[in-house]
């Protein structure tokens, strides 16, 4: 019916058991009453708010969420890494036809999950601590970075994601959220998202090593100038987002992966429906 998106960056510079600033409070708050007067225009009987890892790192995030109840009446639910990998399936499924097994990957800003199972069944999900965000402040410090710093980026990714190379390689590979859109965006040429263009779209690994090799080079405003309103924000974290979906890609020993844009807000209402319906 409606599909709405705001990149808040709540989690910017956040580290575990610190505080939300105040300015990120007020900017979420601002978007979330931008939302309810949406929700209120579909006279909406249940809303699902989900929050994940910032939320999950932050030491007052209980009171952010008690202010979102008592100033816009929304419950906020803190969900666990383990939940954020259930939803990115069941959202990633069901938005593509798939037989056989699938492995999802959800790139977010402060966590990264991986989930494989088939059409009845999660066999393994993770949620692995290091998203575009904290790849871009604890390990790409400079603009442009320096080889050292992606070097390093590397060895960390090569080190927490050893463990799934023992994991069977699936039968498909879906690549879900913002950064492999804007990435299926970057490669394709399109300045602005055009969802009909990239869900269910092919990113191949050729592709995604080249358009790293380009903008590795390249500040975050040159990055903004030459490829467009596309990145929505992410022209800052979006080299550190290429780069842990070529290592995943390399260590799962895959060409290419499936984009799309469905993911975790869509999982949380299948999820719902499911338990309560």
């Amino acid at each position: 019916l409606h599909n709405e998106y705001r990149m808040p960056r709540i989690g910017k510079d956040l580290r575990p058991n610190k505080k939300i600033s105040e300015k990120k409070i007020n900017l979420l708050f601002s978007i979330l009453n931008e939302y309810k007067t949406i929700v209120n225009s579909y006279n909406c009987e249940k809303v699902l708010v989900t929050a994940t890892n910032a939320f999950r790192l932050a030491s007052n995030s209980k009171e952010i969420s008690n202010r979102i109840k008592d100033n816009i009446n929304f419950d906020v639910d803190i969900i666990s890494g383990d939940v954020e990998a259930e939803y990115a399936y069941l959202g990633a499924l069901s938005g593509i036809k798939t037989a056989g097994s699938t492995l999802i990957i959800d790139i977010g800003g402060g966590s990264t999950e991986l989930i494989t199972g088939n059409r009845s069944e999660i066999l393994f999900k993770r949620s692995y601590p290091l998203g575009s965000v904290i790849a871009t402040e604890k390990y790409l410090k400079h603009s442009p970075p320096f080889s050292q710093e992606m070097e390093k980026l590397e060895f960390k990714l090569e080190e927490i994601f050893k463990q799934f190379s023992e994991k069977s390689i699936p039968d498909k590979v879906i690549a879900i959220a913002g950064t492999p859109t804007t990435l299926a965006c970057m490669v394709k040429g399109l300045k602005e998202f055009e969802e009909a263009k990239i869900d269910d779209s092919d990113l191949n690994a050729v592709d995604l090593l080249n358009l790293i090799s380009d903008i590795k080079i390249l500040s975050p405003e040159q990055i903004k100038k030459n490829y467009g309103n596309v990145l929505n924000g992410r022209e800052d974290i979006i080299l550190g987002g290429g780069i842990i979906l070529k290592k995943i890609m390399r260590i799962v020993d895959v060409d290419k992966v499936i984009v799309s844009s469905r993911g975790i807000r869509h999982g949380a209402i299948i999820k719902y429906l499911a338990d309560n319906f």
